[in-house]
């Protein structure tokens, strides 16, 4: 097939935001592209329009190549449920949970005719199709059963480049090394490197350029600049530091890191908020006294309930809302805010904000969403749109509970104290600009801060991404790697 394999010396250094920033240089060129990777680990998934789940990136780099995310741009997701275990979501679909031995035990077989498949669907309905690998391509104590490097290189035939991290260091030990463990036959795959999160001068680089082509053969197609930017992280080694605004009086907002914390680019919106500082916690001691604390989705809500209970964090929430303070529960930290949380034939109380039972079913639910803000939520009227992954179904008490949005599958979320504390299984639920400027604009009302005018329209981010990495990278020479394939020498 026509294309190239974007493949790392290590986890985290960068391949999803070049393949992103390949699909929109290429599209905007004027080709039909698709993303594709073959088996991603993440809990931050993506639901597409067809209400199958994929990895959050493939979702985030079909938006890149404007086009519709399917199933088989990302045949297999994995989301770990345990250290042991993880879910094993193949074609958009949850098939079971397996241990790590026993997915390459008894799924290897099945996953590799999975990719292969939409491999050829892709093949058939774009022109190109940029592949994602994971980790490193040289792992060498998993390779005789790989379904995501190499195996995937040689399923599409196509050629391999390969990207490194200057900026943890040891970048050429790091290339070098990963030529080196690979075996010829994949080593003449590699046809090109790419150099990424480069910090100061690239002019003092020009000789590690000319060392890197000496020694190794293979042409440094480019040398990337560390870019700080608002495209969406896959995994949790891609947590986003902690946000320090420098306005005066600036709204701090704390965000509870769950063990197995999901879907964390819910809170990426707050990044472009001036003044909004960020910051995580991980121990009871660093909640303080923020304007607002959010807690975001788990892939283990009850787990991660006994787990931040055990570590006192729970206690000092409760003291928090009692003394007035905001929360907004999303998705399995909504769930965490009901009175009681039922698994099976497991029952444990919940903080007991909201008078609900949450009862966690097999099937899990997936939608897209549309809807608007409920009308006697307290908040302004506005669209919303996002997305629901979750398993737990709510049981209301008596009372006679407000929701948060009219969706279009029915009444959604919990309000309480006209919107101080708000639970809601949307998630993106804060991308929506309207509601959460109506939701910042409390906190800001109630700081005595000013309410920010309205921001001008920025520059669609892919395209931004995209213009950075033409301007940085042989583009002509990309372009031929990935019309022409691998050729033999």
């Amino acid at each position: 097939m026509k294309g190239i394999m974007i493949q790392g010396t290590a986890s985290n250094v960068g391949k999803s935001l070049v393949v992103t920033a390949i699909c929109r240089w290429l599209t905007n060129k004027g080709y039909c592209v698709a993303p594709f990777k073959s088996q991603n680990m993440s809990n931050n998934s993506y639901v597409t329009e067809f209400g199958t789940e994929i990895g959050r990136a493939q979702g985030v780099q079909a938006e890149a190549c404007k086009t519709i995310a399917v199933p088989e741009m990302n045949p297999i997701l994995l989301k770990p449920k345990n250290d042991q275990t993880s879910e094993v979501i193949c074609l958009g679909k949850s098939i079971e949970a397996f241990s790590g031995s026993g997915y390459r035990t008894h799924f290897y077989e099945t996953g590799k005719q999975a990719i292969a498949e939409s491999l050829a669907l892709l093949e058939k309905q774009f022109d190109f199709t940029i592949i994602e690998g994971a980790g490193s391509p040289v792992e060498v104590n998993l390779n005789d059963r790989e379904l995501v490097n190499m195996a995937v290189a040689d399923i599409a035939d196509v050629p391999v480049l390969l990207v490194a991290d200057i900026d943890r260091g040891g970048v050429f030990a790091s290339i070098v090394g990963t030529l080196e463990l690979l075996p010829d036959f994949h080593r003449k795959r590699v046809k090109g490197i790419l150099i990424n999160k480069f910090r100061g001068d690239p002019e003092l680089f020009i000789d590690g350029v000319d060392w890197l082509e000496k020694y190794t053969g293979i042409p440094v197609l480019g040398v990337l600049p560390y870019t700080a930017h608002e495209i969406e992280a896959e995994d949790s080694l891609s947590i986003r530091a902690d946000k320090v605004s420098s306005a005066a009086n600036a709204l701090d907002i704390a965000v509870v890191v769950f063990p197995y914390l999901s879907n964390f680019t819910d809170v990426d919106p707050f990044y472009q908020e001036e003044d909004v500082s960020i910051r995580y916690v991980y121990r009871k001691e660093e909640l303080g006294a923020p304007d607002a604390v959010i807690l975001p989705g788990t892939r283990s809500t009850i787990e991660d309930l006994e787990e931040i209970r055990n570590r006192g964090i729970e206690e000092k929430l409760l003291t928090y809302i009692r003394k007035g303070g905001t929360i907004a529960g999303v998705c399995g930290g909504y769930q965490v805010l009901t009175e009681q949380l039922i698994e099976g034939d497991k029952v444990i109380s919940g903080m007991g904000i909201f008078p609900i039972t949450t009862i966690f079913q097999k099937v899990k639910k997936t939608y897209r969403i549309k809807g608007v803000v409920h009308s006697k939520s307290g908040f302004p009227s506005s669209k919303v749109e996002g997305y629901e992954i979750h398993l737990g179904d709510m049981k209301r008490g008596k009372e006679n509970l407000i929701p948060l949005f009219s969706l279009n599958n029915g009444e959604e979320g919990t309000v309480l104290d006209e919107g101080r504390i708000i639970g809601t299984h949307l998630h993106h639920v804060f991308h929506n600009e309207q509601f959460r400027t109506a939701w910042l604009n409390r906190l800001r009302v109630k700081k005595d801060i000013p309410i920010p005018t309205a921001r001008l329209s920025k520059k669609d981010p892919y395209d931004q991404l995209a213009e950075m990495f033409e301007s940085e990278v042989d583009t002509s020479a990309l372009l031929n790697l990935i019309d022409d394939g691998v050729r033999e020498e």
